[in-house]
């Protein structure tokens, strides 16, 4: 059987707490009330009056008493009287406690209903605000007053909330327009060249050679963007898997993956690696963000020169160190090589699509690190990679941030 469905202003919580409210009322005035009249009604004595029927008689002459018809008359003595008083005080406050308990009733619902609106009107301007929010327009803020309570730190929350999602989505409408561009030449060249090749039947071998070449390097430029695109994807997500690493071992891996681009540039790595940091961090990412760092001064550093790649530990923070003989960062766009397609000044003649530093920076600070860069225009650059030591035994042996130096010490 279906139950009737009631009204919408009875599902309401304004309606629930008003009726709480009330009914808590109503049960304390109750208690009061009754406990006030039982303690009167045990305190005292009370019971009806049940007079005695009294016959008037007369004293005749010869005294004789004679009784006189019709003059009877109701009597009780002066304990009977009091008693009687007191059952109808007891009677009358009875009934005027079940007026009071009435009134007391109707305006419990009232001041009840008064007083929920009042405290849940933040949460009426907390829904109309969310009705308005749209994904393309994350703009609108709820903007609460009133006393720093429960509801306006709800609000607070909320409008926290509502700004960190603005700038997120923001960021991944920036990403998609980046994307699209990057993407846009490396398809019109393959486009270009693939329509070149197959709407001609005299191509030649030479030609068709050339046009491979070029395709390839596109796609070749494609799959590195997607690969780092799926790289700052799952360090977002946090799929990690963390494990004890030793920190110089791991670095001299990555050291080995890049040997052969070094050598077709005629660049020499230099190791500097101390045995003994070890960090808690997902190997697989970690190496990405190195190789990242250590690609982007393999791409800029001029050919015949010497890049340094260092690690150690100080104040308890392991440390990796790329040092580059490349053409330098100025100050105001040190910053800015860590955003995702931003490029210097000494970028833009070089091959590359700017998310390499970007997914490095994402890498170290999710976990728990930190990247300094130190460069000079003209000399080079320094990129030092600041993870916390696991092999420190309390975090009370370590600083909570990391030393702001050049371990190598040249800039």
């Amino acid at each position: 059987m279906r139950m009737p469905t009631l009204p919408a202003w009875l599902r309401t919580v304004r309606t629930r707490l008003a009726l709480t409210y009330s009914g808590l009322l109503f049960a304390i005035a109750s208690l009061l009330i009754g406990g006030v009249y039982f303690a009167l009604s045990q305190s005292i004595e009370s019971k009806p009056l049940d007079p005695v029927t009294v016959k008037k008689f007369q004293k005749g002459n010869g005294g004789i008493v004679n009784y006189r018809p019709g003059e009877d008359f109701q009597a009780a003595d002066i304990r009977d009287v009091q008693e009687y008083v007191n059952y109808n005080t007891l009677e009358t406050l009875r009934t005027y406690s079940f007026i009071a308990l009435a009134v007391l009733f109707l305006l419990s619902l009232l001041i009840g209903w008064w007083v929920a609106g009042r405290a849940l009107r933040p949460v009426g301007r907390i829904t109309t605000t969310t009705r308005e929010i749209t994904a393309s327009d994350l703009s609108r803020r709820i903007g609460a007053s009133g006393p720093q309570d429960e509801l306006r730190t709800l609000a607070d929350t909320i409008d926290d909330m509502l700004a960190r999602l603005e700038t997120s989505f923001a960021a991944q409408r920036a990403l998609v327009d980046d994307v699209s561009h990057e993407l846009r030449n490396p398809i019109a060249v393959v486009q270009a060249n693939v329509d070149a090749v197959l709407s001609r039947d005299d191509v030649t071998s030479d030609e068709r050679s050339h046009s491979a070449t070029v395709v390839s390097r596109a796609t070749h430029r494609m799959a590195s963007l997607v690969d780092d695109l799926l790289a700052t994807a799952r360090t977002r997500s946090g799929a990690f898997v963390d494990r004890e690493i030793d920190l110089s071992e791991l670095t001299g891996q990555v050291v080995e993956e890049h040997r052969l681009l070094a050598d077709g540039r005629g660049l020499h790595l230099v190791r500097r690696l101390a045995p003994g940091p070890r960090v808690i961090a997902d190997a697989e990412s970690l190496s990405r963000a190195f190789g990242n760092i250590l690609a982007n001064a393999i791409r800029l550093s001029p050919g015949g020169a010497e890049i340094t790649i260092a690690s150690g530990s100080i104040e308890g923070w392991c440390w990796v160190a790329v040092r580059d003989d490349g053409p330098g960062i100025a100050e105001a766009d040190r910053e800015r090589v860590f955003h995702r397609f931003g490029r210097t000044g000494r970028e833009r003649d070089h091959e590359g699509h700017g998310l390499g530093l970007a997914i490095s920076r994402q890498v170290v600070e999710s976990h728990e690190g930190h990247i300094d860069l130190f460069s000079e225009v003209g000399v080079g650059s320094t990129f030092v990679v600041w993870l916390p030591d696991r092999a420190i035994a309390r975090d009370g042996d370590r600083e909570r941030t990391p030393p702001s130096v050049d371990p190598l010490g040249r800039i």
